[in-house]
């Protein structure tokens, strides 16, 4: 991009071919440009400017820029008050915009001073190019398909983080079913999160990690004297959860005995610690799950029906990671962004023989196993992009005996690639021409290869 102090009135014109010359400086721009005077009245604005803002031109001129290029910084940190101030040109500060639409806008602003032909200053110039589509690619890669920790853009995970507002919002029992790694403890911890509990305690509980006796006890507590080593109360993860959200993880897995306390407690709102002789009340919503159908359970006699509905209020059923395999390439950007951030390193991505092999493994241990492989990956690798060597090499041997699905692995090459152009794109603040150049590439080609499938 031409830096605006390089527009300066030329003293071998007359006024008229000074401000022709201008003029179509201006409108060859492809950024949107405007100049003031030292009383912040605008007195040039291009085409592109009217594009970008959606203000005519006509609106535009003798108004002040602040009351025409309305950014999230005019009040408070304004870079061209800054350069006016300073002397010093801006380059490429990210900021957003709402234009006459009522849409707000991502752009990159550069600042430069205004000289007349004895050097002293008369106004200052801004240009600024929009980022939209660079937003929509980055959100296409990572957040656009996220809610916290979660990231997904398969449509059961889509129509799930739909009604987790509603969900979280009641008080209802919740039963989260789907295989082990599949994110049943995310998806409750963002209900948790987003309901009206979420200044209360979170408090989980792995039914299947504890022999029967002491799971009852974890859960209800006891008071002294329960049993020979009871020397004093010991309050439950009942207790502990008051006013906020208990997690029963593996919940196929509690004793009959542990499913009768529970239902008395989904019915009656109260439970009773070991050796108590009255029942305690419990403010306390349970989100429960399992990797078990626990319908066919009912049906074989391992699970009480009436413990079951009482349960399933409202059920949430989450895929494996093989029946949404489009989301592999986001949550290989989100345990990028996580493990770079965890681990201070700069890797920047996945070689696309690595995005390939993803793509065709089974991941059976789902999204637990992915995001292990990816931490396995971060360990060993210490340049810029992880490599086929960086895997586990129990993943790398199924992964490689796996039959290949020809529309996963171009899709999966076309979103290692994606990254990778996007990366050297944001390094030119967004620059086509720029970023084309050192790819070795026509910026139609470039624009292209970045364009979303669809959008």
């Amino acid at each position: 991009m031409e830096s605006a102090k390089a527009i300066r009135p030329s003293t071998k014109s007359g006024k008229k071919g000074r401000e022709a010359q201008l003029s179509a400086i201006l409108e060859s721009i492809a950024d949107g440009v405007f100049t003031i005077d030292r009383d912040w009245r605008i007195t040039s604005f291009n085409r592109a400017a009217e594009r970008i803002t959606g203000v005519s031109r006509r609106r535009a001129m003798g108004q002040k820029c602040f009351d025409v290029f309305h950014t999230n910084i005019c009040q408070t940190a304004c870079t061209l008050k800054k350069t006016l101030e300073t002397g010093r040109e801006i380059i490429d500060s990210p900021v957003d915009i709402l234009t006459s639409r009522g849409e707000t806008l991502p752009i990159s602003i550069s600042t430069a001073v205004l000289r007349d032909e004895k050097g002293r200053i008369i106004g200052g110039a801004e240009t600024f190019r929009d980022l939209s589509a660079i937003e929509a690619l980055r959100r296409e890669l990572s957040g656009k398909y996220s809610s916290g920790d979660i990231v997904s853009k398969n449509e059961k995970m889509q129509k799930i983080l739909s009604l987790l507002p509603a969900v979280a919002e009641s008080n209802s029992t919740v039963l989260i079913q789907g295989p082990s790694g599949s994110g049943k403890e995310l998806l409750a911890r963002a209900i948790h999160s987003a309901s009206p509990r979420a200044k209360g305690p979170y408090v989980v509980v792995s039914c299947g990690a504890l022999p029967d006796t002491l799971l009852e006890s974890e859960l209800f507590g006891y008071v002294k004297g329960a049993f020979t080593d009871a020397k004093k109360d010991k309050p439950g993860r009942f207790a502990r959860a008051e006013k906020g959200t208990l997690f029963l993880d593996e919940i196929g897995d509690i004793s009959p005995a542990v499913q009768v306390k529970l239902l008395r407690f989904l019915q009656e709102r109260e439970y009773e610690p070991l050796g108590a002789v009255k029942p305690q009340k419990a403010d306390v919503r349970i989100v429960a799950a399992t990797n078990k159908d626990l319908a066919r359970m009912v049906q074989e006699g391992r699970f009480r029906e009436d413990l079951y509905y009482r349960l399933n209020v409202v059920k949430l059923d989450l895929p494996p990671l093989a029946d949404r395999r489009e989301d592999i390439p986001l949550l290989v950007d989100h345990f990028l962004k996580r493990f770079n951030l965890r681990m201070n390193k700069r890797i920047a991505s996945v070689s696309p023989e690595v995005m390939q092999l993803f793509m065709r493994y089974g991941f059976p241990g789902n999204i637990r196993e992915q995001e292990n492989a990816m931490e396995h990956a971060f360990v060993l690798c210490n340049g810029p992009q992880i490599r086929e060597e960086h895997l586990p090499q129990e993943l790398l041997h199924k992964a490689r005996a796996a039959p290949l699905n020809l529309s996963d692995g171009r899709d999966a090459l076309k979103m290692a690639e994606r990254q990778t152009l996007l990366q050297m794109l944001e390094k030119h603040g967004g620059n086509r021409k720029k970023t084309a150049a050192e790819l070795g590439i026509s910026p139609v080609t470039l624009w292209r290869k970045l364009k979303i499938p669809g959008g």
